[in-house]
């Protein structure tokens, strides 16, 4: 299998086979891809932490369900603001866009200048991160599908299917995947 060469704004869907806690059935959400690694956030990890727990200013601006999500293995004492925006949109300086509808926002600004500007907000306690080539590896290897993101998968309001309905439209083979038992020896 070829690896495109930027793959940032697509999402990796785990195969069955992964077996690693921290990803398994994970939707990754990639917000950067180049030649020094990969980093993104899993979007279909909510912890049971309402977001006003660690920023009180955020609970009211995000999108539901209104908890924490756990992004990934890496910096769990950090938090990532991901906003989902329309193209075009113009939208305030806290904002880094990165990739199509993705952004990154400053969790220090205030949540009101984002009001009418995006179409979702979600909080990540850490990260999922990949050295230089790691990525690649895993994706040769068989562990990732790699397919299309859309904005609405960012902020799903039903993150605990996200993995079945991923790989349900994209259709063929992957549509199949999507209804393997939850213990891959099972299938």
């Amino acid at each position: 299998m070829t690896v495109p060469a930027a793959l940032g704004g697509q999402l990796l869907v785990a195969r069955p086979r992964l077996d690693d806690p921290n990803f398994h059935r994970a939707v990754v959400l990639l917000l950067d891809h180049g030649d020094e690694g990969a980093f993104g956030v899993v979007l279909n990890r909510p912890v049971p932490v309402e977001v006003d727990v660690v920023l009180p200013e955020w609970q009211d601006a995000v999108t539901p369900p209104s908890v924490l999500f756990q992004g990934g293995p890496v910096g769990l004492d950090g938090a990532i603001g991901v906003v989902t925006a329309p193209p075009g949109a113009v939208l305030p300086p806290t904002v880094d866009r990165l990739v199509g509808p993705f952004s990154l926002v400053d969790l220090d600004s205030d949540p009101a200048d984002l009001a009418g500007l995006v179409t979702g907000i979600r909080v990540f306690a850490g990260h999922s991160g990949w050295g230089a080539g790691q990525l690649e590896g895993e994706i040769e290897e068989g562990s990732w599908f790699v397919v299309p993101a859309e904005a609405s998968d960012a902020v799903t309001d039903d993150p605990t299917t996200l993995w079945r309905r991923v790989l349900r439209r994209q259709g063929g083979d992957l549509a199949i995947v999507s209804t393997f038992a939850e213990d891959a020896r099972l299938n």
